[in-house]
């Protein structure tokens, strides 16, 4: 095939070059201000992230989220809440790479499949720490520039040489021109 054939063009466009996904499960230790006697409750809350790609093979996604723990201390006499800001770094491996891309410039949208999830809080062996067990999980897409040839129709031209360019260019006939209500508008003064 050579270069230039008259039957196919070549076209640039953006498309996805690539696509990840990673489920992840972390686990965190939490130091409350009093010894915990039981836990009540645990919710994870405000998670933000961003996306970049990281390597040919790779994006990675670095974000954030709260740890709210409510327990009761002092024999459960007591109730308190406890709030840790958490950092991540996850590197999600590209299953599926397009080698065409024309450029390194690329655009990476992340997905949350999973939002992060208190699985399981517990109070850790010797007393004085909340060990907290959280999942989450995340698609990617990376967007590039591509080339796709799309095959041209040769007889397009002659194909179409009967129908008007300008479609909606339509005389109105004596008919309808007689269903006309000519006071359809009434004036008031």
């Amino acid at each position: 095939m050579t270069f230039l054939n008259r039957d196919y063009r070549e076209i640039i466009t953006k498309a996805v070059c690539g696509k990840g996904k990673k489920f992840t499960q972390t686990s965190h230790s939490i130091t409350p201000t009093h010894k915990p006697t039981s836990i009540l409750g645990c919710w994870v809350i405000n998670h933000l992230y961003n996306a970049k790609k990281k390597s040919e093979d790779t994006v990675e996604i670095n974000g954030s989220y709260d740890i709210n723990i409510w327990y009761s201390y002092n024999d459960n006499t007591k109730t308190e809440v406890v709030t840790e800001r958490v950092t991540y770094c996850d590197i999600i491996p590209l299953s599926v790479k397009d080698e065409h891309c024309i450029n390194d410039e690329f655009d990476v949208i992340a997905k949350v499949i999973q939002q992060p999830n208190c699985l399981e809080c517990k109070i850790s062996n010797k007393g004085h720490k909340i060990v907290v067990e959280i999942e989450r999980e995340f698609v990617v897409q990376v967007i590039g520039e591509t080339k796709i040839s799309v095959k041209v129709n040769p007889h397009w031209e002659k194909d179409h040489e009967d129908e008007d360019d300008d479609g909606w260019d339509f005389e109105l006939t004596d008919d309808e021109l007689g269903d006309v209500d000519p006071e359809f508008m009434e004036h008031k003064d």
